[in-house]
């Protein structure tokens, strides 16, 4: 938010110097980010001063060039050569002198030099006026009043602004700050606490009154919870034309570009009280009727940029007898905006609900000055005060009569806050006492009445424009925040508590088990929460009726809450693969979420991502591919790091993994991981193989806390491992046998497992190759080649007649 510092002292008459008047700003918690200067003219004229053409004679070598010598006071008048089709003897004129730096209305500059214009030395230049910022006209030089004294400067004779303009990042709360006033205000109650006491100016509408009433404009507001207050009047017999100098001047200082005196004056209001208001042409209302109401979901409605939108059943629309005008507090129509015929508006003055009017500038990604303040809440109760003020200087500006009674619809009104504010819970709360007379002064220095006192504390009423004051701590707020915070001393004694935590907090695990990853060479990554719906098209997994959508999403492309971790990895994953970042191991702590039926529900989840190389080409090794058997290790690691060794593996089928697999302890899952599928990374322009693992975390910190850690003698006979390569249908998955083997050897199996999978050339159509390993052990004796060798053979004739296996 900026703010003139000139139009500032318009409401509070203060001395201070712009840094040191941005200090206390910054401390009252407006905090300046910046402080900029502004000049109506850049430059200032420096170095312009007026001078008197004595002689001007025709240039020797040029048609169109003259010579001329001017005075500007010095001892000798000046040679300067200049190409005005209007130089003459005895005019003043404004002249540039050597070292004056002149800016093109594009804010480009240049510095008059010494020269040589055709062979003649010229040692300044006269102006025109659009080349010293002073208007449009290039037709000639200016030529000034003939009593000017020469050598004036000419910064002195023009009126030139000159102004400091603060850059204030305002916080979503304090929508009473949203202007000069508001920020003087705040102003005010700051420079009391240092005893200086100044008056708050607020500008007088005495003068305001109803010249006739031949132009009424009937005004129904039908939904009034999204108005709550709207008020209006007519203003005939005024002329369209270009704002005077001071309004333009004012309106440039904080970065607006000036349309026309009726539009100005509006956003003048807007930025001078916070009030924001709206001009329609009154001869394009039609039926002289305005209606406050929603239209249809679908309605076309073209706005001020030229654009055709289609309108929101929610959004709130300002609408003549026949059509919508306006997305009020929004944008305002094409079709009845204010232009250079108009002779008579209605001028609108309303109070909107803040929610409605977010939602709609959301919808149509508009942010307009108005919208900015409606949204966050402006004062009711200076609806009619602004209108009356935008009223008469309209009339200031563009004549015209007022021609209607001010119509002023606010059924019901909106309350003042009552807060009641303990002098003890203030003591806590800001660490200090202090005094209670402090405390009073502060809170009527901001227009927070007090209504009562007791030893205890303050009943207090608090302006309805203050919508961030509504609690007790708010108030203890807004006082600590006047009275300085640098004013609190820092106690001497310092009190803590200590308190007993678990080992197996969840941050405490996470920190284990990401400072593992990290070492392993990981990189943690944190996606948003928030993702596009169009991700449940890439997968049987996500159901739609178990999005959490956003009420008011920020765009299409985040309108969920998202399901599963694994897209907005893949976001990541593509992101850095786009800029040469091919070798990625990766992996993010979040959370799911998802609505059952009446019910929403979150989780918890560790995801990793692997691509590409493992390690770095160096010339002592040769580089490895990241593969299936290297993200198995690290999640084994993982795993055995929580005391999580003994799982169950099994394959997983779902349409995410190529080829997965499921570890489990018991009936809970750990983890899935796997290859993802290829039509998967497609969606996101990967072409790599792109390995990925899914831990549900609060089932792995659940299982570790309830985990008991027990020691056992190591096996004293050892175990044999057997492989098996199978040539198998592409139907045939892990799981099937795995089953078969633990049915075949319940005893002595200990574990299988796949290490190897291959699909392509030496093989028949519509076959694949397993690499299965097969762990063996008798924990009382050793396993003799005969009973290996027997069991070995049952699985196989097992995977023979139940699977059609080959063996390789």
């Amino acid at each position: 938010m900026k703010i003139s510092y000139n139009w500032l002292k318009q409401f509070i008459k203060i001395d201070w110097t712009p840094e040191k008047t941005g200090e206390l700003l910054t401390d009252l918690g407006l905090e300046v980010e910046g402080i900029e200067t502004y000049q109506s003219v850049k430059g200032g004229l420096e170095g312009v001063v007026v001078g008197e053409v004595l002689t001007c004679t025709k240039h020797p070598n040029a048609d169109k060039l003259k010579i001329t010598t001017v005075n500007i006071g010095a001892e000798t008048p000046l040679q300067i050569v200049c190409g005005a089709p209007n130089v003459a003897a005895g005019q003043k004129v404004p002249v540039a002198t050597i070292g004056t730096t002149l800016y093109t209305p594009e804010g480009e500059s240049w510095k008059i030099k010494k020269g040589k214009i055709r062979g003649e030395e010229s040692h300044g230049m006269i102006c025109a006026e659009d080349e010293l910022g002073l208007g449009q006209s290039h037709d000639g030089i200016m030529v000034l009043d003939e009593t000017l004294e020469v050598g004036t400067p000419c910064a002195d004779i023009f009126d030139i602004e000159n102004d400091y303009v603060f850059e204030i990042g305002l916080t979503p709360n304090r929508a009473d700050a949203m202007s000069h006033l508001g920020t003087a205000r705040d102003l005010k109650a700051g420079l009391l606490q240092k005893d200086i006491n100044l008056e708050l100016i607020t500008p007088s509408v005495s003068a305001f009154h109803v010249d006739n009433r031949i132009l009424k404009i009937d005004v129904n507001v039908i939904n009034k919870e999204l108005a709550p207050r709207y008020c209006g009047l007519t203003i005939s017999g005024l002329k369209v034309k270009e704002s005077p100098t001071w309004l333009q001047n004012r309106l440039k200082a904080i970065g607006l570009t000036p349309i026309n005196n009726v539009v100005d004056a509006t956003n003048y209001v807007l930025h001078d009280l916070g009030q924001p208001l709206h001009a329609f042409d009154a001869v394009k209302i039609a039926g002289n009727k305005i209606e406050v109401k929603t239209l249809e979901k679908g309605t076309k409605f073209v706005t001020l940029d030229g654009v055709e939108r289609e309108l929101h059943e929610d959004d709130l629309m300002i609408c003549d007898a026949e059509k919508p005008m306006c997305i009020a507090g929004v944008f305002g129509g094409e079709y009845s905006g204010v232009t250079e015929n108009t002779t008579s508006i209605f001028l609108e003055s309303a109070y909107f609900n803040p929610v409605s009017i977010r939602k709609s500038a959301k919808r149509h990604g508009l942010n307009t000055d108005a919208s900015f303040r409606f949204e966050r809440g402006i004062d009711p109760n200076i609806t009619e005060y602004a209108l009356k003020r935008a009223a008469l200087l309209i009339q200031e500006l563009a004549g015209g009569e007022i021609t209607s009674d001010i119509i002023d619809l606010y059924p019901k009104k909106i309350e003042d806050f009552q807060v009641r504010l303990s002098f003890e819970n203030a003591k806590k709360l800001i660490g200090e006492d202090i005094p209670k007379e402090t405390i009073k002064s502060i809170l009527t220095s901001l227009e927070i009445k007090v209504n009562n006192v007791t030893e205890a504390g303050l009943g207090l009423t608090v302006p309805a424009y203050r919508n961030d004051v509504q609690r007790e701590a708010d108030v203890i707020e807004e006082v600590l925040r006047v009275y300085g915070y640098n004013n609190i001393k820092t106690t001497e004694k310092l009190n803590a508590s200590i308190s007993s935590t678990s080992k197996f907090d969840d941050y405490r695990i996470q920190n284990v088990v990401g400072n593992q990853l990290v070492s392993q060479g990981f990189y943690e990554i944190m996606a948003n929460s928030l993702t596009t719906p169009k991700y449940i098209e890439l997968t049987n997994m996500l159901k739609e009726e178990h999005n959490v959508s956003m009420l008011n999403p920020l765009s299409s492309d985040l309108g969920v809450m998202r399901q599963s971790l694994l897209f907005s990895g893949l976001e990541a994953v593509s992101y850095n693969i786009n800029r040469k970042q091919d070798n990625l191991k990766l992996f993010e702590f979040g959370k799911t979420y998802h609505q059952y039926g009446e019910n929403r529900e979150e989780f918890k989840h560790l995801s990793v991502f692997v691509t590409g190389n493992r390690n770095q080409e160096r010339w002592t090794n040769s580089v490895q591919k990241s593969d299936f058997f290297f993200l198995k290790g690290t999640i084994a690691s993982v795993l055995e790091r929580l005391g999580l060794s003994r799982y169950k593996v099994s394959p997983v089928k779902n349409d995410v993994f190529s080829e997965g697999i499921r570890l489990s302890l018991g009936k809970n899952i750990l983890v899935d991981f796997g290859l993802v599928k290829k039509s998967v990374l497609k969606h996101f322009g990967i072409s790599q193989n792109v390995l990925y693992a899914d831990f549900n975390w609060d089932t792995i910190l659940d299982m570790a806390k309830h985990n008991k850690v027990k020691f056992k003698d190591i096996p004293k006979y050892p175990a044999v491992r057997r492989d098996f390569a199978l040539l198998l249908d592409e139907s045939v998955s892990f799981e099937d046998i795995d089953k078969i083997a633990s049915q075949t050897e319940k005893q002595l199996l200990k574990d299988v497992d796949l290490f190897d999978v291959y699909q392509g050339k030496n093989l028949p159509a519509g076959k694949k190759s397993y690499a299965v390993s097969f762990t063996l052990q008798d924990e009382n004796k050793t396993l003799t080649d005969k009973q290996i060798d027997k069991i070995m053979n049952k699985l196989q004739t097992n995977f023979e007649k139940q699977l059609g296996a080959e063996l390789r």
